[in-house]
């Protein structure tokens, strides 16, 4: 159990966003608090509403929003996070995290973040491939970060190959080691 722990999720705008619900339900089953981050592009596949909902937080779509839960989005959550976790992770999103692009709530908040940061990508297999892609998953694990690499299997575009969401177990797992590990206090 990890009571008092808190995962922020980055929900990039793949298919795969619709097993977020699920992915929150698992980290709530570990007594992890969850606060959702959603790209405009993920809205256009679940809604926030369905997202509130499961995670029982607000969830922050636009990075110019006011909301009196947090001052300045990007740095409260990112400050809130014993843990980023991005599932889905399109290649969009890990293209922006590997150039420093923060042109949106989510890639602000990974910018800003001294936690942990999960990224488990979901794509076309052709585009998991790309050597683009293959560069910029290389560069940000040079960061530090950890992929929860996707799996073999056919996706939704009717294409089979590597680039399905890792079963939710095996992100769940990946986020359990990470919050388990004590992390030193980072003096800001």
């Amino acid at each position: 159990m990890l009571l008092g722990k808190t995962v922020v999720l980055g929900v990039s705008g793949g298919i795969a966003a619709w097993q977020t619900p699920e992915i929150i339900g698992q980290l709530q089953t570990i007594m992890v608090n969850v606060y959702c981050i959603m790209t405009k592009a993920a809205a256009e596949f679940i809604t926030p509403l369905t997202l509130q909902v499961a995670s029982q937080n607000p969830v922050a779509v636009d990075q110019f929003e006011r909301r009196k839960e947090w001052n300045i989005a990007h740095i409260a959550l990112a400050d809130v996070a014993d843990l980023l976790l991005i599932a889905p992770a399109t290649a969009n999103i890990i293209a922006k995290i590997a150039h420093g692009i923060a042109d949106d709530l989510l890639s602000t908040t990974v910018l800003a973040t001294t936690a942990p940061v999960v990224i488990a990508p979901a794509m076309n297999p052709k585009m998991y491939a790309n050597p683009a892609t293959q560069a910029n998953l290389a560069r940000v694990r040079e960061f530090g970060y950890h992929i929860v690499e996707p799996e073999y299997g056919k996706t939704a575009c009717g294409t089979e190959g590597v680039g399905r969401l890792a079963r939710i177990p095996v992100i769940i797992n990946a986020v359990t080691e990470l919050l388990s590990v004590q992390r030193p206090i980072i003096m800001q």
